[in-house]
């Protein structure tokens, strides 16, 4: 199975699931695909989607599927990493109006950096993404490569806080 998360984010992200239902059309996808919408509105036969469910529900779908799809938030990747789950990120991206900024491609590029993910920039290079997570091995986050994931993110978070402090 693949679980498709696209968290709790106000905004939608309707291209990744069209991009994943063109994926099923053209083969790339054969597995049941589960997808936790959250606002994200979209109908499609070929999906089981809903918009949100507990933790308890959710940590239950994440150690059933095989692969998970993600938008590039922090607790969806750590939470899939954790259970030792090949992951695919993708970024909500400013300029189709899904989130804020663009900060989702720099937490993507930490951890596809540290090999511990298939990152990509844009739902486009989706068919690509699921031949290399095939290949790619599930893997618990140790302890020490966590604590220096979230340090860089912290510094991030930091280092954003502060140009915006300076803008003002």
């Amino acid at each position: 199975m693949i679980l498709v998360l696209l968290g709790t984010q106000n905004n939608s992200f309707y291209r990744l699931l069209e991009e994943i239902e063109k994926n099923i059309e053209a083969g790339n996808i054969n597995e049941k695909v589960v997808v936790q919408a959250g606002f994200t509105k979209y109908k499609s036969d070929k999906m089981q989607i809903f918009d949100m469910v507990s933790q308890d529900e959710l940590n239950k779908l994440i150690e059933e599927a095989d692969i998970i799809i993600t938008h590039g938030g922090v607790g969806s990747i750590m939470s899939a990493v954790r259970m030792g789950k090949r992951v695919i990120a993708v970024p909500r991206l400013k300029k189709y109006n899904e989130h804020v900024n663009d900060h989702q491609l720099e937490i993507i590029d930490t951890f596809r950096k540290q090999g511990i993910i298939i990152g990509i920039n844009d739902v486009s290079e989706l068919s690509q993404a699921l031949i290399d997570v095939r290949n790619l091995m599930g893997t618990n986050l140790k302890s020490s490569q966590e604590n220096k994931i979230v340090k860089i993110i912290d510094d991030f978070i930091q280092n954003d806080i502060h140009k915006k402090k300076n803008k003002e």
